[in-house]
C-alpha cells in the first residue's frame, strides 16, 4: 500500500516575495539546495510563513528543477515567473543578497508552484 498523502514542507519568506505568492504572481521559487530539499517533490505542499508572524500561504508544488547557480535559473525559468516586479539583474542581486556564494555552490533549486485557495 502507497502513501497518496501529500508532504508538507515548512519555510520561511520575506514579506515582499509572501505578497507575490499569496497574490498568485510568483510562480517559482528559488532556494539553495540544501539537504533538507532533497526529497522535495511535484505534488508536495509547501506552507509558507512570515517569520516571527502567523502569517501563511499555502502552495502545491508542480515541478522542481535543478540548476548549477542562480543566473541560469533565471535564464532556465525566466525572471518574471520569480519575480514579476525585478529586473533580471535586480533579481540575481536580491538572490545573492539572501544567500552568499558559499549557499550558491550548492546549487540552486526552481520550486514551480500554484496558490492553494
Amino acid at each position: 500500500m502507497t502513501d497518496t498523502t501529500a508532504r508538507v514542507h515548512e519555510l520561511n519568506l520575506y514579506r515582499q516575495y509572501f505578497d507575490l505568492v499569496a497574490a498568485g504572481t510568483k510562480t517559482i521559487e528559488v532556494r539553495v539546495k540544501y539537504p533538507h530539499l532533497a526529497g522535495l517533490a511535484a505534488g508536495d505542499i509547501i506552507r509558507f510563513r512570515i517569520k516571527g508572524t502567523d502569517e501563511t500561504c499555502e502552495v502545491k508544488v508542480k515541478r522542481v528543477a535543478e540548476y548549477p547557480n542562480f543566473e541560469a535559473l533565471l535564464d532556465g525559468e525566466g525572471p518574471s515567473n520569480v519575480n514579476p516586479t525585478a529586473t533580471r539583474d535586480q533579481q540575481l542581486t536580491n538572490i545573492r543578497t539572501i544567500y552568499g556564494p558559499e549557499k550558491e555552490i550548492l546549487g540552486a533549486l526552481a520550486i514551480e508552484m500554484k496558490r492553494l485557495t
